[in-house]
């Protein structure tokens, strides 16, 4: 049973080897598509162009602005003189968002009557203004607290002294609230799934030249023929899982908090489970385009919209929500993220594991049981 397994595997190695576009899909699709996805949908806004329109020009505004423009957030385009020339960069879409400081801006703050500041955003582009919104509005605060407790200060009056409140905020696992550090681990649950991709190709291309049938005339059984073809999948999955992980930590710079052991052991799982679906997929479709085309409904467009990578699934109706938890995407998308953000164990994944595996055993049974009817 071995010897016609490895006969399978060497017979399916080769034609890896030799067919550029299966080469491609299995070696380096999956490391190219993570850097492409992971730069193309990262959240993490800087540089924003911004103008300043400052009708004060006291020395408090002048440390307003220059406390605003910290970091690498905002960028300082202009500083204007008139409304009109600020209108006309944001019209020209030059700036994204604008910062006026009206004439009595120092005087009333220092008078703790209030902060006469105006924040004029571009809407074709809610994301930038919204954080510029967000950036400024913290940045604020911090001024606002700092200028007055300094004042209470030379009074002999703590400021801690006059909130009742103590509001602490702490943020586990991810304190930057960076979104590639949540966007990465996903993405590797997402591009794995292209070795099923592969492997439907590949029984498509046996039906589409005639080699399937003379397959089976030969001793190899059919379990054995499923098994030597998933083989060589499964190996370069995994080659890709330990270049993806080293990709997040070496590159996007990602923390794995996990144990690698245990995250290696479950993509095999994972493996199994997403190639049984491109088993299944390559028994019932007899051409390689109508193979191609399903896959990518089936294994690759779901990673999108229903594993929960970018929609939280708490968020969406139930029946959505069972059809995402019958995909093998939704529950490796839970174990690359609690690997590398939250490094939780097995008591926290086994569940996400068996269902993997259960979904593996399932749908390698269905594809054997097909197989076996359509070739009789």
């Amino acid at each position: 049973m071995l010897r016609r397994i490895w006969a399978v595997m060497l017979k399916e190695i080769r034609h890896i080897l030799r067919d550029r576009i299966t080469l491609v899909l299995v070696a380096l699709a999956p490391t190219f598509l993570l850097f492409l996805l992971a730069y193309a949908l990262t959240t993490d806004i800087h540089h924003v162009p911004v103008a300043i329109l400052d009708m004060d020009r006291s020395p408090t505004s002048r440390a307003f602005i220059q406390q605003m423009l910290l970091g690498d957030d905002l960028d300082l385009y202009a500083q204007v003189l008139t409304m009109d020339e600020l209108e006309d960069l944001l019209l020209d879409g030059e700036v994204k968002a604008a910062l006026v400081l009206h004439p009595a801006f120092e005087h009333d703050l220092l008078s703790l009557r209030g902060l006469a500041l105006q924040i004029v955003v571009d809407g074709t582009e809610p994301q930038s203004g919204g954080f510029v919104v967000e950036h400024i509005g913290r940045r604020v605060e911090d001024f606002a607290a700092q200028l007055l407790s300094a004042q209470l200060k030379a009074r002999g009056v703590s400021l801690e002294s006059l909130q009742p409140i103590d509001l602490r905020i702490r943020t586990w696992y991810n304190p930057n609230m960076k979104s590639k550090v949540d966007l990465v681990p996903g993405l590797i649950s997402m591009v794995l799934g292209l070795p099923g991709l592969s492997v439907a190709l590949t029984l498509a291309r046996e039906h589409e030249h005639g080699t399937m049938e003379q397959i089976m005339v030969t001793p190899v059984g059919r379990a054995e023929l499923l098994l030597g073809k998933m083989t060589p999948y499964v190996i370069t999955g995994l080659a890709n899982v330990i270049l993806s992980t080293i990709i997040a930590l070496v590159w996007f710079r990602v923390p794995f908090r996990g144990s690698f052991g245990l995250f290696f052991s479950l993509s095999v799982i994972f493996l199994f489970a997403i190639l049984s679906v491109g088993i299944v997929l390559g028994v019932f479709i007899r051409t390689q385009a109508a193979s191609l085309a399903l896959s990518f409904l089936v294994i690759f467009f779901p990673g999108f919209f229903l594993t929960g990578i970018f929609f939280p699934l708490a968020s969406m109706p139930s029946i959505v929500r069972l059809e995402s938890y019958s995909l093998p995407g939704t529950h490796y998308a839970h174990i690359t993220r609690a690997s590398f953000i939250t490094g939780a164990g097995l008591d926290v994944l086994w569940p996400y594991g068996a269902a993997l595996m259960g979904m593996g055993i399932v749908l390698t049974a269905i594809a054997a049981f097909s197989f076996r009817k359509k070739l009789r």
